[in-house]
């Protein structure tokens, strides 16, 4: 007599063997990379020409400024349009703008009004392609491959970022700063050359053409009425707003009065920076079939975490709970935006992750300013202060049962 063998379904494979995912992560590495040296040779530029930390500063926020007022758009755009064509026409621009840096430099008739404009056009650019980016991965892989996908992603730019910077400083040393930003011009033509050859996403029938303001108040009104999804961009927001000020500006704080050693400072933020590449690698790997009570129990880690900042003195124990919290944070990033990308309707998608991507850039200026502030007036009582509301915050998300629920 046969026998009925029941086999458990095969797990998805990894989203690198897809042949277009991985080329938009070539891509996207290439460019991360390029982007180092972007980011080295800016400010050196504005320092060569200003000797002012004004100059560096107003030229930061120039490009801070377009990317938060436009994301809704950018998100709206994606959708309307189509988040390859919109990601196309972004990085080109960027391109086009480095390049004509550069060429101002070769030519010593950079000026530093110069360099707002391209801050400003990067600006802009970003607020479409970080939208559109985040639109486009989903329609590349399987719905169980996007945690995977994310993590990949994520660890990559982590990577380009601890090895990017110190090659661009010895380019800039041997050739000049006008190769530093042909270098990150040429990254984005290979960027552009793997989007072009990814296909565009399906189009639905749902994305019909209204104003753009009605288009943007869609978006928010599908978040808004969706509680799990409600619920969740309220822990996200919560977090980026508890964690972008204070941690930027309360560890440079303690490493100063407590420590008094740009060393420890340093300590401090590779700790962080360690935590999160850690933890996006664990979440490329972690299955969890209760994942809405794994974000809720992650997202209180991270609060009790911020509390112990600031408590403890030794250097130690910060740099612990720093690589601990880092983790944490990068594992509850991935997943986050990984179960957006699957709850959210493909209509509606660039709309949804724009609002998400606003919630952690949009209020990171707000919550600089408000650091600065609070650090002077008790730096545990700041970090205290933050992690009240993100327990807060995450009570709340733990009482709605559709979060609970998610798997």
């Amino acid at each position: 007599m046969a026998t009925l063998s029941i086999s458990a379904p095969l797990p998805a494979a990894h989203p690198l063997r897809n042949r277009n995912f991985r080329l938009l992560w070539t891509g996207r590495t290439t460019s991360n990379l390029g982007d180092q040296f972007y980011l080295v040779a800016l400010p050196w530029l504005v320092l060569q020409l200003s000797n002012s930390g004004v100059a560096l500063g107003t030229i930061m926020m120039t490009a801070t400024i377009p990317m938060a007022a436009l994301m809704l758009v950018g998100g709206a755009v994606s959708d309307y349009v189509s988040p390859r064509r919109v990601w196309i026409l972004s990085t080109l621009l960027r391109a086009l703008a480095v390049a004509g840096v550069g060429a101002l430099v070769l030519t010593h008739v950079v000026a530093l009004w110069h360099l707002y404009v391209l801050a400003f056009i990067f600006g802009v650019a970003d607020a479409f392609a970080t939208p559109a980016a985040q639109t486009l991965v989903p329609s590349l892989v399987e719905r169980e491959q996007l945690p995977a996908a994310n993590s990949v992603t994520q660890v990559s730019q982590q990577l380009t970022t601890i090895v990017g910077p110190a090659p661009a400083g010895l380019i800039i040393r041997a050739v000049g700063l006008a190769w530093a930003f042909f270098i990150d011009a040429a990254s984005f033509v290979v960027m552009l050359a793997a989007i072009w050859r990814l296909p565009d996403p399906p189009r639905s029938e749902a994305a019909t053409r209204q104003p753009l303001l009605c288009s943007i108040g869609q978006g928010l009104q599908y978040i808004n009425g969706d509680a799990a999804l409600r619920s969740l961009f309220l822990v996200a927001a919560a977090l980026n707003f508890c964690l972008a000020g204070p941690v930027s500006i309360g560890l440079a704080w303690i490493a100063k009065q407590h420590f008094g050693s740009p060393i420890a400072f340093s300590i401090l933020v590779s700790s962080v920076a360690a935590g999160t590449l850690l933890g996006a690698l664990l979440a490329g790997f972690k299955k969890s079939q209760q994942r809405g009570q794994l974000i809720l129990v992650v997202s209180t880690l991270i609060a009790l975490c911020t509390a112990f900042l600031g408590l403890l003195l030794q250097l130690w124990s910060l740099a612990v709970v720093l690589l601990v919290m880092g983790a944490c944070a990068g594992f509850l990033n991935i997943h986050l935006l990984s179960w957006f990308q699957e709850r959210v309707a493909r209509a509606m998608l660039g709309r949804a992750m724009s609002v998400l991507m606003f919630a952690s850039i949009g209020l990171a200026p707000i919550s600089l300013a408000l650091a600065g502030f609070a650090v002077k007036w008790s730096v545990t009582g700041m970090f205290v202060s933050s992690a009240i509301l993100m327990l807060f915050v995450t009570a709340l998300a733990a009482l709605t049962r559709s979060v609970r629920d998610i798997h």
